[in-house]
């Protein structure tokens, strides 16, 4: 078997990046990948991508129900909101990541996306999506960190006001939410 490949306990081949742990092999056969749609959905996976940067995805996806509560659910209206009293909150809680550059860019996104149509967001990202037959990894070294999609995703969103949007960190947002899917040849959730 290729050894980007493992097998599960399952029975099941998938790509060997979740490891052993529950909650990253769960995220990666339930989650990743999965076309997503919506702009809270949306503005969630762009908010926990930024606060991902220079770190590891299980480190936030441990801290996602943490998040989710702090962040009103990641609601742009209700986050667009929070003033300086709610920036010394997130900055106290040490169930998120503590990092003052982020929660203000969580924040300034967030009252971009609230200040958008409803559902443009949506449109907005899903409009730099791929199109056209893609062949399938077949192991991660034939898996870009950025795309010329991406970095025009990145480009647009900067364009906009967006912050924590590079290149790099709209890719694993793209591989998150469906917009490419980079399952590996082999991996049983590969299409």
């Amino acid at each position: 078997m290729n050894s980007d490949l493992e097998l599960g306990p399952d029975g099941r081949a998938r790509c060997v990046w979740p490891g052993t742990d529950d909650e990253y092999r769960r995220y990666h056969d339930e989650e990743w990948g999965m076309p997503q749609h919506g702009d809270r959905a949306l503005f969630e996976k762009l908010s926990l991508e930024g606060f991902q940067a220079g770190l590891s995805w299980i480190t936030i996806l441990r801290k996602r129900p943490r998040f989710r509560e702090v962040f009103a659910g990641f609601d742009p209206a209700v986050v667009a909101g929070f003033g300086d009293d709610d920036v010394e909150r997130l900055m106290a809680d040490t169930g998120i990541i503590r990092n003052r550059a982020k929660i203000l860019a969580t924040i300034g996104n967030a009252r971009l996306v609230a200040d958008m149509p409803d559902g443009d967001l949506d449109a907005l990202m899903w409009s730099f999506a791929p199109t056209g037959p893609r062949a399938r990894p077949a192991s991660f070294a034939e898996v870009a960190a950025s795309t010329p999609e991406s970095t025009a995703l990145s480009k647009e969103l900067r364009r906009r006001g967006f912050r924590f949007v590079g290149p790099t960190t709209m890719y694993a947002l793209m591989q998150a939410t469906g917009m490419v899917d980079d399952h590996l040849a082999g991996c049983w959730r590969a299409g």
